[in-house]
């Protein structure tokens, strides 16, 4: 399983990086959004594709009985949603005024602006 992973998460960084490096601002924001979901990804194969019981101690134990899954890594992945959400609404929010102002998507046609 963890193969198919790895090649799943190099094409998504791959398809990121070139949806970045388009003109198009859209474009640019899709693959920001792409990048950030190939880093969650990252971050689940690191930490191990096990599947587990949550991590509840009985009354009485000292640890877990069997498998459990390990909390941490889905505790990150969840902050680095959040956090690429706001990132991708803000974005979104600056991309319409941008255009609002140059009447266009292109990043070359931004750059030449002085307003």
């Amino acid at each position: 399983m963890e193969p198919l992973m790895a090649v799943a998460i190099g094409l998504l960084y791959a398809t990121a990086i070139f949806m970045m490096l388009r003109r198009s601002i859209v474009k640019l924001v899709i693959g920001l959004m792409l990048l950030s979901n190939a880093a969650n990804l990252l971050i689940f194969t690191t930490a191990g594709l096990t599947r587990g019981a949550p991590p509840l101690i009985p009354e009485g134990m000292m640890q877990p009985v069997g498998a459990v899954a390990d909390p941490l890594p889905q505790a990150v992945v969840l902050t680095a949603i959040v956090i690429a959400f706001g990132v991708l609404a803000f974005a979104v929010v600056l991309i319409r005024r941008a255009y609002e102002v140059v009447k266009a998507d292109d990043l070359d046609k931004m750059k030449d602006t002085d307003t």
